[in-house]
């Protein structure tokens, strides 16, 4: 059969050609080096951390380089695609604060590149089919799944290699009147490469992350054209990426085994690949051996998994800069307060082997990242994420803001800031005492060595003394006096020298009233709580406490 007879037949409502396509994306003009580089998810499931893995990375190279960084929705797969899930993307790289360059966006597309949605790309794709058709490389291939199936246990039961290749190709050499007949039956085809491939070869490869490597030739003639006249990404990655010029594509390792497969494509289509770089997988501890985190078993894959447990987002992407890049740590404990752009970002300090998930380390970096961060940019993240959690606690926060944010001040700035909170989960239960809506002690803690009598004095005694107007060390001497009247060391340093001498020592003093007056034994400093609280709701609260203990 004329091959370009059937090219127009196939695909008789196309009427560019390559060259025409090419006019339509002219190369880009750029600095020397700068790298062009996308994310381009599929809307088929949930958003999990190799994807923002991949995506801070190719936002590095971007635009630490001069480059482009775009978003691409690879949407071909319109059977698994799932509700919201466009939405979904945009709405994580937006919280992520990931900033693109062209692509698309929650208010449509930008950029010269487009259209940045794979399934409005088709008759682009088609183009490029029909010309692979003219030229003999591409043929329609009317196979059925029973056809298919039957196949695949035919190369079973000869212990061949599985896959449409060779012999086993039953349409790639079809007559011109079997592929007459089957298009006058109007029976569905795909399009498929016609492989010049062999498995027994080999190809070598250099992979900017994993190194040289030597791959088995690809043989299977491929599907670049489903039945719905789409392409599986395999040929629209080809496709798109060339015309957006992208320079370098970062994906997960588990791609490794289809990179022969591109590769034959650029080839067969007369182009030169990007550069690709396939990062490891993020692994998990389980009892003594590493494995891959699962979809199925690990909630800390999903994204949403760190939103609903409250982690900023600052302290998961620096969390993610220690994995990605293993001079990181040294680089921040140099430059603790730059931000993590200002880093000099490098591929070839990439992991090669797999990094390891850590949790606690996620926790450590998060207690310090919120540690350092103003009263003013903590609230901002506490708002949002309590009016989606707990809207009655957000009500709170949003009633007195400046009160809220005299208690989120205490003990933050210096060198050594306090670090009260993990995550913004963490502030609830850190503020609630401090709300008399909340503050509804069932028990009071009180140290075991102070007597009930001693109790009842401390807490008998110490409204008569205290004065609001009182500095810090005013405030601690009446404490220490109240303490030596009772008994009680008035420092700590005396008690351990002599223990058996006093009942106890100022601390116990003060950790009475701090139980008082928080219904915790830790809580922030006692001083700054009671000038937050105020005169009458500390008076209030101790008494209280002296009604639970004595009943009267």
């Amino acid at each position: 059969m004329d091959m370009r007879l059937l090219a127009e037949r196939l695909f008789p409502h196309i009427t560019q050609t390559p060259e025409d396509i090419f006019k339509q994306y002219p190369k880009r003009q750029l600095p020397k080096g700068a790298m062009v580089t996308r994310i381009a998810p599929s809307p088929t499931g949930f958003m999990h951390l190799g994807n923002l893995f991949g995506a801070v990375t190719d936002e590095r190279l971007a635009h630490q380089s001069g480059g482009i960084f775009y978003l691409r929705i690879e949407d071909t797969d319109q059977k698994r695609t799932v509700e919201r899930g466009v939405e979904q993307i945009l709405e994580v790289f937006s919280h992520f604060g990931l900033s693109f360059d062209e692509g698309a966006t929650v208010d449509g597309e930008k950029g010269a590149y487009g259209p940045y949605y794979q399934s409005q790309r088709k008759e682009i794709y088609q183009v490029f089919l029909r010309d692979l058709v003219a030229k003999g490389k591409a043929y329609p291939c009317f196979a059925s799944e029973e056809e298919l199936a039957e196949l695949r246990q035919r190369q079973e039961a000869e212990g061949a290699n599985p896959g449409y290749y060779g012999k086993y190709a039953i349409w790639r050499d079809a007559s011109d009147e079997a592929i007459e007949q089957a298009l006058a039956e109007n029976r569905p085809y795909v399009i498929r490469l016609r492989s010049e491939g062999d498995s027994e070869r080999k190809i070598k490869h250099i992979d900017l992350i994993k190194g040289e490597m030597e791959l088995t030739e690809n043989d299977i003639d491929l599907v670049i054209m489903k039945s719905d006249g789409l392409p599986p990404y395999h040929f629209a990655h080809v496709i798109d990426d060339t015309l957006m010029g992208t320079t370098h594509v970062v994906r997960g390792e588990e791609w490794l085994p289809t990179l022969p497969q591109h590769l034959q494509l650029f080839e067969t289509l007369g182009w030169k690949p990007p550069y690709y770089l396939h990062t490891a997988h993020v692994l998990k501890m389980e009892g003594n051996s590493k494995r891959k985190l699962s979809k199925r078993k690990d909630p800390e894959l999903a994204l949403e998994f760190y939103h609903k447990a409250g982690f900023p987002v600052e302290a998961l992407l620096e969390y993610i800069m220690t994995i990605l890049n293993s001079n990181y740590e040294d680089w921040r404990r140099q430059n603790p307060t730059a931000p993590y752009q200002d880093f000099p970002f490098s591929y070839k300090k990439m992991n090669r082997s797999g990094a390891l998930f850590d949790m606690e380390k996620l926790k450590d970096i998060s207690k310090n990242t919120l540690s350092r961060m103003t009263a003013e940019e903590v609230l901002d993240g506490l708002l949002p994420y309590y009016a989606e959690f707990d809207p009655d606690f957000a009500s709170l926060l949003e009633k007195d803001k400046a009160y809220a944010l005299k208690i989120l001040q205490i003990g933050r700035g210096g060198a050594k800031p306090r670090k009260d909170l993990t995550t913004f989960a963490d502030a609830k239960p850190y503020m609630a005492f401090f709300y008399d809506e909340l503050f509804a002690p069932e028990q009071y803690p009180f140290p075991e060595n102070v007597s009930s009598e001693d109790l009842e004095a401390i807490l008998s005694a110490y409204p008569g003394i205290y004065d609001e107007n009182d500095d810090t060390t005013a405030w601690f001497d009446k404490i220490r006096s109240l303490a030596e009247e009772l008994g009680y060391a008035g420092e700590t340093k005396a008690y351990k020298k002599n223990p058996d001498a006093f009942k106890g020592h100022v601390g116990d003093i003060s950790m009475v009233l701090r139980v008082a007056i928080t219904g915790k034994t830790n809580a922030p400093d006692l001083f700054a709580v009671m000038q937050i609280l105020g005169k009458d709701r500390v008076i209030a609260r101790i008494n209280r406490a002296k009604t639970t203990l004595t009943g009267k």
